[in-house]
């Protein structure tokens, strides 16, 4: 008798969800503007603290910008370093950049009639010595950079799916959720009422938006849900990340709701992420050598490229919290034993309290992130892990950790030894350490450029600094404000 067939799911590939990032062409025409109703376009864009910031032009003046020799708006070369209105060290409150338009990234706001949004890249104004135009603050830069080395250095190309986990609340001082039902249960969503009203909203208007809807459902905190999205190439990810999330928020806001992706308000209660998953395509153009890598029977469910993605992402683990993790809430959430994917640096096959969580069936793998939360801008969270990914692959780096079968904190001594997972790579447990573990990383500074990290870890630490008030509550109220 043959063996049965023991794949699930939906497979996806590069070909199947469209074109990377430097392949995109599209155009908005005046044709397109009318068929869709828009009236006026967001410039939007989201800075290191994950603040999601806009322009509205008008149809007419965004028309003539088109047509202009570099369609795109001025802003501040202090975008990336305000914090609360406070220009942190390293920025300048002269100067300026532009913000010059992706057409490719266009889509309609259904949740706002008329109004459509639109991202872009930072450039310099001139070119500039070492980068010309490109301008190494902005993170769509960032991220499509990253697209481009491992298309061009590992001969590789990812995509990525993102899980929005969000909490519904009916006030913000103090957080009062809208209801107290566990995980998918039936009262999470009963028909009817308010939620059941928001989550189906969100769904069509994401769909209406072009973004692929695989399902939602209720969390296991009060109030909580999770919209899952359908995988991108990266940079199309990360944006269409941005559009779920001002979708979410904006028609939670209509019902007079707050949506928040704070990663944790309560103790009692779990947390807030926003899980990563992301595989890894070979596109034949940098191919094994033939000899035995050695690392096979750490993990022989996965492809070589696979192996050395993983190794890249799991070393550099406690500096890419930084970018993932990067509020001082967020070490809240990541504890053991909790199903928040635990605090060492390690990977399981389906095991939920490890940081990378390996899924899937074979010839469908995938690899989940599970520390990310609501707090990362999508496009540096993306840009670090897939950075420290296609560095291992270029180099052919050997998976030097083991398939952890369960939780790594209750292991013995002798068992993570085994695993090759260190005691001393331990994810933060504060915000000062995992910035400490970013500064510190060559790997890092090769990803993004000493300057970048240097100016981030400011920002960073500022931001940190800047969110404290002077209660708990108070604290907590402005976190769920924010975020």
């Amino acid at each position: 008798m043959a063996n049965p067939d023991t794949s699930f799911g939906v497979v996806y590939t590069p070909a199947s969800v469209g074109p990377a990032a430097g392949q995109q062409k599209a155009s908005v025409s005046d044709a397109t503007l009318d068929q869709l109703g828009v009236r006026y376009i967001r410039l939007t864009w989201v800075d290191w603290t994950n603040t999601t910031r806009y322009h509205v032009l008008t149809r007419s003046y965004f028309r003539k910008l088109l047509r202009s020799s570099r369609p795109g708006i001025t802003v501040t070369a202090a975008a990336f370093g305000i914090v609360f209105l406070h220009v942190c060290d390293g920025f300048s409150v002269t100067g300026e950049y532009l913000f010059a338009l992706d057409e490719s990234s266009f889509r309609v706001c259904p949740y706002s009639p008329g109004h459509a949004t639109i991202m872009g890249f930072f450039q310099n104004l001139v070119p500039q010595p070492v980068h010309g135009l490109e301008m190494l603050d902005d993170p769509r830069t960032q991220l499509a950079r990253v697209e481009r080395i491992a298309r061009e250095k590992a001969g590789v190309a990812y995509l990525v799916g993102f899980e929005s986990e969000f909490i519904l609340l009916k006030s913000t001082s103090p957080p009062v959720a809208i209801n107290n039902a566990d995980y998918a249960v039936s009262q999470k969503l009963p028909a009817g009422s308010i939620e059941a009203k928001v989550l189906e909203e969100i769904a069509d208007a994401l769909q209406d938006a072009g973004i692929e809807v695989q399902k939602y459902h209720g969390e296991a905190a009060p109030g909580q849900y999770e919209m899952i999205t359908g995988p991108l190439p990266p940079l199309q990810a990360a944006d269409a990340c941005v559009a779920t999330r001002e979708t979410i928020f904006n028609v939670a806001a209509k019902h007079g709701l707050r949506a928040t992706f704070a990663p944790r308000i309560h103790a009692y209660s779990a947390g807030t992420a926003a899980h990563v998953h992301m595989s890894v395509h070979d596109l034949g153009t940098h191919p094994e050598p033939a000899r035995a890598r050695g690392d096979e029977a750490r993990a022989p469910a996965l492809r070589a490229t696979e192996r050395s993605f993983l190794q890249g992402v799991v070393a550099q683990l406690p500096a890419l919290c930084a970018l993932t993790l990067p509020t001082a809430f967020s070490y809240g959430r990541v504890h053991d034993g909790i199903w928040s994917g635990g605090t060492y640096a390690a990977w399981g096959t389906e095991n939920r309290e490890a940081p990378v969580r390996v899924c899937g069936s074979a010839g469908n793998r995938h690899l989940e992130a599970r520390f990310v939360d609501g707090t990362a801008c999508p496009h540096l969270a993306l840009a670090g892990i897939l950075g420290a990914g296609t560095r291992a692959i270029a180099e052919r780096a050997l998976l030097e950790t083991g398939d952890c079968a369960k939780s790594v904190a209750t292991m013995t001594e002798e068992e993570r030894a085994a695993a090759g997972v260190s005691d001393a790579a331990r994810l933060g447990p504060t915000l000062g350490d995992a910035r400490k573990a970013f500064k510190g990383s060559s790997v890092m500074r090769e990803v993004f450029g000493d300057d970048f990290v240097d100016k981030y870890s400011l920002v960073n630490k500022t931001a940190e600094e800047l969110f404290v008030a002077d209660t708990e509550e108070e604290t907590v109220t402005k976190l769920v404000n924010y975020y």
